[in-house]
């Protein structure tokens, strides 16, 4: 199926999921700012993209609606849906492996903790991952791994742009091995697609670290971020210990990054959609010519 069968008739798309409209009945009708304090109405907050209207605190939100932020309504193809994990270590910590599998899967409906789909972006077409720091706190198993790899090769398939959403505590430690063999394979691909003179966005997230840090979300053409992030490989304590000096309070936010050339640009949430149409139609981008029959 080529690109231009995927949107032929979008407007009867499916959309990987809808946001969560019982939020309000579930939390309350009110909810107060973590940052500064100040109450808000939950319907008004949302409808800020999650946004502090008082303080722009970015409050973490799901992949459900991180997609309905950047794609345009009902163009939002998802892949690999039913793609899970396994448990090839038979691992056990305090708890197995397999048990935490089946309880992040049945509280957050997601087979793993990435969605990945190609979409719409004021007409243009982007190909669109997004991790979901709800299923085990973003970690990069053998499935994330292999859905991101699968929607690079895609984006250079197809030719198309391709933005990875990051939000991660690292590398999955139930998977050992496997899980670190994902920075290598995402890489490569990734390189494939960079010969292939495409352009790949990552969008770093509060928090992005480990693993993943260190692979894929600092390989980009242009890296982005959320104000205040956290970003960063090793936790602050590790590096202060091993430094044996304090570090700065800003230490491995996104403003310090951007400070110190690991960060092109700080994008608040309200304007992303419209900050990655002009990056996309700076590097080429076209709408597609789609039939409106």
């Amino acid at each position: 199926m080529s690109l231009f069968d995927w949107f032929a008739d979008r407007r009867k798309g499916q959309f990987v999921g809808k946001v969560n409209q019982e939020t309000e009945e579930s939390d309350g009708l009110w909810c107060k700012c973590p940052e500064c304090g100040q109450v808000v109405y939950r319907k008004d907050l949302l409808a800020n993209a999650s946004v502090c209207s008082n303080c722009g605190y970015h409050n973490r939100i799901n992949s459900e609606e991180r997609i309905s932020l950047i794609a345009d309504e009902n163009t939002f193809k998802v892949f690999d849906k039913d793609l899970s994990p396994t448990d090839p270590l038979g691992f056990k910590d305090r708890r197995a492996y397999a048990d935490r599998l089946r309880e992040s899967q049945a509280s957050t409906g997601l087979k793993d903790g990435v969605v990945t789909g190609i979409c719409l972006v004021e007409e243009m077409p982007l190909a669109l991952g997004v991790m979901d720091f709800r299923f085990m706190g973003g970690s990069m198993g053998s499935v994330v791994g292999e859905k991101i790899t699968r929607l690079v090769e895609m984006a250079t398939k197809e030719k198309v742009p391709l933005l990875i959403v990051c939000a991660s505590g690292g590398a999955r430690m139930q998977e050992g091995m496997l899980s670190l063999m994902q920075m290598a394979k995402i890489s490569g691909a990734l390189e494939r697609h960079k010969e292939a003179q495409l352009l790949y966005m990552p969008l770093l997230t509060h928090p992005t670290t480990g693993g993943v840090t260190a692979s894929f979300a600092m390989l980009g053409d242009l890296i982005l971020a959320e104000p205040k992030a956290l970003i960063g490989f090793a936790g602050r304590r590790v590096i202060e210990q091993t430094l044996r000096e304090k570090l700065p309070d800003n230490f491995q936010t996104a403003e310090y990054l951007q400070e110190h050339g690991f960060v092109d640009t700080i994008v608040p949430r309200t304007k992303l959609k419209t900050t990655l149409s002009n990056l996309m139609k700076l590097h080429g981008s076209l709408p597609l010519k789609i039939s409106r029959r």
